[in-house]
């Protein structure tokens, strides 16, 4: 597919025409297929056959860049606050992925639909890895940097994956649960030195021709596959498709970004979160805007202050943590050379921190709500008007309504739960399946929605506000925590014979996780101090470190119901309703 000469959306990359212009240069007319896209919602136009985010979005940027009509603003800008610098144009992303892509396909032998785990710091190889699996269809599964072995074999032998790439720090852990991974055939490293066992690829990529042609996509063939944590069992494995990831931005009118090719957008999401695709990779450069990104060693506000005024830096997304943070500080100290938009997501965001920032920085925080399913959902638009502890009204790919417990939609004003239409005509953004899982996959669905599982209200003006969750998955700092799996990790601790896990409220992290924990009857400690330290180690080790309780509280028993099931809602009214 052509994107120069699309049957079914017309142009997409054109001049803006006078008055609309971002300082003559071109850009990406979004809002200008909008109509288009409601006559593929009507059935009247067809969805494009093929599409490959590589191919037909940052090829045809770097065509532009050529041609002069693209501003001198980097692709890609790297830092890591030790002098090392890293900048690449649209040409040189595309060069470079090239190579990567040839080491996938040539040297691991690596064939379109074959997935590979690929659990990396923010460093540029991600970047370059994504891209060239984009070019060359293999699935790209992110994954955390803090994974444990553990959640590193679960990872390997649910997906099935045949390659996994991951640095120094992580490549003991695979190679301690390697001989359990049937499927697992070559493992990359990003690295300075070498590794028995893993081939180099930052030494492989160099030495490879750039010399690749991008294979064809089906704009349903999958993209990426997100592990998320759910309440019971182990993570599902999201699948979302080169349409729902990648072409999904092209047909919204109104989305959350809205860029330009002037802009420099740093996205501080894991590299491991969907909101790390969506927010540092894939809309940032539909729109030809340059990623920024400052690998900083330890989050802390001196050093993300400093670099928005050292760097020309327009747009911030963090998850609330970060803005929470930041307002501790005298912003008065610091000048940002250029920052205008500020975005939160992953959680709610407390009204009076929206209050301090903007009395502080002279500057909104656009709240945009989401899910790895769906990815953006809501979001306040630019130049929308803020309402306070709302996130804003609905995107235009989605058809959002609040619904009861027999699909039937509700009032304006009245509380149920976030429902995006599903029927008849499935959204482009929403996910392909939950792999593996049909069950958890028509389970997400009621009547004509796609049910979110969380509840919230929309206002007669269209604005939505976020109640609760209808589970008990804990978002503590924009990491999504299953209780299930912090559960499992406790109780397999001698001192344990019965535990539950929920959400406690925190003012930096939103939430975090607490758990009630039941001594087992044969464990005698009179320091609990000192036992709360051993549990919250033991779960650290167990489990991912970011996962670990940080309360803990010894209970005699836990409420139930008659049948035995642990009363979670009962404790987390308790525990909320503390001051």
């Amino acid at each position: 597919m052509n994107l120069l000469k699309l049957q079914t959306l017309k142009s997409l990359w054109t001049l803006k025409p006078p008055g609309r212009a971002f300082h003559g240069h071109s850009r990406l007319l979004v809002s200008d297929v909008h109509s288009q896209y409601e006559s593929i919602r009507r059935g009247e136009q067809e969805i494009p056959k093929y599409f490959n985010f590589a191919s037909d979005v940052l090829d045809k940027w770097s065509e532009i860049e050529k041609v002069g009509k693209r501003p001198p603003n980097p692709a890609f800008w790297w830092i890591n606050g030790e002098g090392d610098e890293v900048k690449w144009s649209f040409e040189e992303l595309g060069f470079l992925s090239r190579k990567v892509a040839n080491v996938l396909t040539k040297v691991c032998g690596l064939q379109k639909g074959d997935r590979v785990i690929v659990i990396l710091p923010r460093i540029p190889e991600w970047w370059l890895v994504y891209v060239a699996c984009m070019r060359t269809g293999i699935v790209l599964i992110p994954g955390i940097s803090q994974l444990s072995a553990k959640d590193v074999l679960y990872r390997l032998q649910a997906s099935k994956a045949t390659c996994i790439i991951t640095s120094d720090t992580l490549a003991p852990a695979v190679d301690s649960v390697a001989s359990e991974c049937q499927f697992l055939k070559t493992k990359l490293i990003v690295s300075k030195g070498r590794r028995d066992g893993w081939l180099n690829l930052t030494d492989l990529y160099k030495n490879q021709s750039a010399d690749h042609s991008c294979v064809k996509t089906r704009i349903q063939d999958p993209m990426s596959i997100f592990f998320t944590s759910g309440t019971t069992g182990s993570p599902k494995m999201t699948e979302h498709s080169q349409g729902s990831l990648g072409f999904r931005p092209l047909v919204s009118e109104r989305y959350w970004l809205n860029s330009t090719p002037s802009d420099v957008i740093w996205c501080m999401a894991d590299t491991g979160w969907i909101l790390a695709s969506v927010g540092s990779l894939v809309d940032p450069w539909i729109f030809g805007s340059c990623v920024f990104i400052h690998m900083l060693p330890k989050i802390e506000s001196a050093a993300i202050l400093n670099t928005l005024c050292e760097f020309p830096i327009d747009m911030l997304i963090g998850a609330p943590t970060l803005f929470r943070m930041l307002v501790q500080n005298d912003l008065s100290r610091y000048k940002f050379m250029k920052l205008k938009n500020c975005i939160s997501g992953g959680e709610p965001l407390n009204p009076e921190v929206m209050e301090q920032w903007k009395s502080k920085t002279g500057l909104d925080i656009c709240e945009v709500y989401g899910q790895t399913e769906t990815g953006v959902i809501c979001c306040v638009f630019k130049g929308m008007k803020i309402k306070p502890g709302t996130m804003g009204k609905a995107v235009s790919l989605y058809d959002v309504q609040i619904i009861d417990k027999n699909a039937n939609i509700l009032p304006p004003g009245q509380q149920g739960e976030i429902a995006i239409r599903s029927k008849p005509l499935r959204p482009l953004g929403l996910f392909s399946e939950y792999i593996d899982n049909p069950k958890k996959t028509a389970e997400s669905e009621r009547g004509d929605f796609y049910v979110t599982g969380d509840r919230g209200i929309m206002d007669e003006d269209g604005y939505f506000r976020f109640i609760g969750r209808d589970d008990d998955i804990i978002i503590s700092s924009g990491y999504r925590i299953g209780p299930f799996e912090v559960e499992s990790a406790l109780i397999e601790h001698p001192a344990v014979a019965e535990t539950a896990v929920i959400s406690s409220p925190d003012p930096l992290r939103g939430e975090v996780v607490k758990a009630f924990v039941v001594l087992s009857p044969t464990f005698s400690s009179s320091d609990l101090e000192s036992l709360t330290r051993d549990l919250q180690e033991h779960v650290k080790k167990t489990t991912a470190p970011y996962k670990y309780p940080r309360k803990v509280e010894f209970v005699q028993e836990l409420p139930k119901t008659v049948t035995g099931k642990i009363k979670r809602n009962e404790l987390r009214k308790k525990e909320w309703g503390r001051k």
